[in-house]
C-alpha cells in the first residue's frame, strides 16, 4: 500500500509543491535583480566617454582610488540619469500593473489611459505660455503642471468606472479617447506657441533621462518607496480581485475603496515619473506582463517583479539609447516606444490574452 496515497499524503506533495514553486519566483526574482546590477553598470560605463566595466566598479565601491575626473562624471552627471531609469521604469511598471488589476485589462497602463497625455498637456501649458494650474508653485511650474492634470485625468477614470454598466473596455476607450483629446490640445498650443517653446514641448514629449538631478530623483524614490508598501499590504485582496469582483467580495474584499486607494496610488507613481521625464510610453504595458509570465498572479512576487522588470527594461532602454548612434542620445521614449508598440500589437492579436 502506498503511504503517499492518503490525505497525509497528498498534503506533503502540496507542501513539496508550493516550497519549489515559492523557490523558483525567488530565484526568478535574484535573476532579475542580478540582470538589473548588470544594465545598471553598462549604463553608467557609456557615454560620450566610454569606460570599461572594472572603471565603472571601482568608482562605484572605491571613489577614493579612482581620478577626480572619473568621479565627477559617474556620481554627479550619470549617476542621477541611470537611477532615475530605474526609479522611473520601476514606478511605471508598478503603475500599470495595479491598473490591469483593478481594471481587469491587459491593455491597461499610464500610457493608455490617457494619464500620460495629460501630464505632457500640463507640462506644454507651462513650456509654451507659462500657464501654472497651481500659482504658489512656479518655481516648478512644469512638473507640478504635468502631476495635476494627470491626477485630473485618474480623476475622471475612477469617476466613469463608478458608474453602472461600465465595464473595463469602456474605460480603456475611454482612456484612448483622453490620448486625442490631449494630443489634439497638445497640437492646438503648438500652433499658437513661439518656434522655440514648439521644440521645448516635442522634446519634453519624447521622454528624457538627460534633465535628471538628484533632487528629482529623491522625490522620485520617495513616491516609490511610499507605494510599494501601501500596494503591499493590500496584496492579499488585489490577487483575489483576479478572481472576479464576485468572488473578492464573497471573500470580504471592499472593491469600491480598494480601486480607489488603489488608483490614486498609482496615478501618484505616474504623475511624479512622467512630469520629471516626460512621456515614456509602454514601460507600463510590457513590465507587468513580462513579470506575469514569469511570476504568475500572486502579488508577493508580482509586485516586487514588476518592479524590477520595469527598472531592467527602461535601464536596457537607456543603454540602447547611447548605443544606436555613437556620440548622440536618442530620447528614451521612442526608444521604450520601439520595443513596445510590436508588444502591444501582440496583446491585441493574442485572442488567449485578450480574454484574460
Amino acid at each position: 500500500m502506498n503511504s503517499n496515497a492518503g490525505p497525509s499524503g497528498q498534503a506533503a506533495e502540496g507542501r513539496d509543491f508550493y516550497r519549489a514553486l515559492v523557490l523558483r519566483r525567488q530565484m526568478i526574482l535574484l535573476g532579475l535583480s542580478v540582470a538589473l546590477l548588470i544594465s545598471l553598470c553598462v549604463d553608467l560605463a557609456l557615454g560620450p566617454a566610454n569606460y570599461e566595466l572594472g572603471q565603472v566598479i571601482r568608482a562605484l565601491f572605491l571613489p577614493g582610488a579612482v581620478d577626480d575626473q572619473l568621479r565627477v562624471i559617474l556620481w554627479e552627471i550619470r549617476m542621477p540619469v541611470a537611477l532615475m531609469a530605474l526609479v522611473v521604469g520601476a514606478s511605471l511598471s508598478v503603475a500599470g500593473m495595479q491598473m490591469q488589476t483593478i481594471l481587469n485589462n491587459p491593455l491597461a497602463s499610464p500610457f493608455t489611459l490617457g494619464i500620460s497625455a495629460g501630464a505632457g498637456f500640463g507640462a506644454a501649458l507651462a513650456l509654451a505660455f507659462g500657464v501654472s494650474l497651481f500659482p504658489l508653485a512656479v518655481d516648478y511650474i512644469i512638473p507640478v503642471n504635468a502631476f495635476l492634470m494627470a491626477m485630473l485625468t485618474s480623476l475622471a477614470i475612477y469617476a466613469l468606472s463608478l458608474r453602472r454598466g461600465v465595464t473595463s473596455e469602456t474605460i480603456v476607450l475611454l482612456g484612448i479617447a483622453l490620448v486625442f483629446i490631449f494630443n489634439a490640445l497638445m497640437s492646438l498650443i503648438q500652433f499658437f506657441a513661439s518656434q522655440q517653446a514648439v521644440a521645448a514641448v516635442v522634446f519634453w514629449t519624447m521622454g528624457s533621462l538627460t534633465k535628471a538631478t538628484w533632487p528629482k530623483l529623491w522625490v522620485s524614490l520617495a513616491v516609490l518607496v511610499v507605494a510599494i508598501p501601501l500596494l503591499a499590504r493590500r496584496g492579499w485582496s488585489l490577487t483575489a480581485m483576479r478572481l472576479g469582483d464576485a468572488k473578492a467580495e464573497s471573500m470580504g474584499v471592499n472593491l469600491r475603496g480598494l480601486r480607489l486607494e488603489a488608483l490614486m496610488i498609482v496615478s501618484l507613481l505616474a504623475s511624479i515619473s512622467v512630469s520629471f521625464v516626460g512621456t515614456i510610453g509602454f514601460i507600463g504595458l510590457v513590465g507587468p506582463h513580462i513579470a506575469r509570465m514569469l511570476l504568475g498572479e500572486d502579488q508577493r512576487f508580482l509586485l516586487p517583479g514588476a518592479a524590477i522588470s520595469g527598472a531592467l527594461i527602461l535601464s536596457v532602454g537607456s543603454v540602447l539609447s547611447k548605443m544606436i548612434i555613437p556620440g548622440t542620445v536618442i530620447p528614451i521614449g521612442i526608444v521604450t516606444s520601439i520595443v513596445g508598440i510590436p508588444f502591444f500589437l501582440y496583446l491585441i492579436l493574442n485572442r488567449r490574452v485578450a480574454t484574460w
